[in-house]
């Protein structure tokens, strides 16, 4: 099994593909999905992050990378 700050950074590799597509909205439901596949990150919390990621796909591509970015390892 990978340790957090592994998933984490890949899960952030993940989502970064996807803005770079320019898909915002399926970085950030990548981000949580890929989250909530590994038990010291898949959370009830997730809901709400997946919440506030879509608010941020709305305010486009830097806000999404900074949403991204913005998750601790």
């Amino acid at each position: 099994m990978t340790t957090r700050k592994e998933h984490v950074m890949w899960c952030k590799l993940r989502a970064h593909k996807y803005v770079d597509l320019g898909d915002m909205s399926q970085a950030v439901m990548s981000m949580v999905s890929d989250l909530s596949n590994h038990p010291e990150t898949d959370m009830t919390a997730l809901k709400m992050l997946m919440l506030a990621g879509m608010m941020e796909a709305q305010r486009g591509t830097d806000a999404v990378r900074k949403w991204i970015n913005d998750f601790n390892v």
